[in-house]
């Protein structure tokens, strides 16, 4: 179909709110099964993708972790080796040794800057797919309890037959 999931579920709250009512109801309508059954079924398909979607971006998060630490241990072992080229010399040594330390710092920094700010979005991507799958789940529990009350209001007994009264026959 190519909606997402939102809009599917917008869809679906669409077909109730519209709805035609039940006479003498306010709270009761009918709805074409089929459509009902289709936007469902649509969702219940999407879901899958929405979870995957969401752990694509967990692991692309962690790819991003990884090739940062390994920026950072590359800068690191390259700034070891330039230190040892300037062994003999203690000023430049002393110099190349602090330069590394704070490139190692500033890689450090910044692979934990990394860390979170991915963090933080993959906790706010499955947040969201989270509130939609509530929303949706409590949306379905909504019209499936409509569904009850339109079969209970279809099946209940007349008030003659509740109070036993016997017709008149004449």
């Amino acid at each position: 179909m190519g909606n997402d999931i939102q809009e599917l579920i917008e869809m679906l709250y669409t077909m109730v709110k519209e709805a035609w009512g039940l006479p003498l109801s306010s709270e009761k309508c009918v709805l074409e099964r089929d459509k009902v059954l289709d936007l469902i079924e649509t969702i219940q398909n999407q879901l899958p993708t929405e979870v995957a979607e969401a752990k694509r971006l967990v692991d692309a998060r962690d790819a991003f972790i990884t090739n940062a630490k390994r920026e950072a241990e590359n800068i690191s072992r390259a700034a070891e080796e330039r230190a040892k080229q300037l062994v003999n010399e203690q000023e430049i040594y002393r110099t190349a040794k602090a330069k590394s330390e704070e490139m190692i710092a500033n890689a450090d920094r910044y692979a934990t800057e990394v860390k979170r700010s991915a963090g933080v979005f993959v906790d706010e991507m499955l947040k969201r797919s989270e509130e939609t799958v509530s929303k949706a789940l409590d949306d379905l529990n909504r019209a499936r309890e409509g569904f009850k009350q339109a079969t209970r209001t279809a099946a209940a007994p007349t008030v003659a037959e509740k109070i036993d009264v016997p017709m008149d026959e004449e």
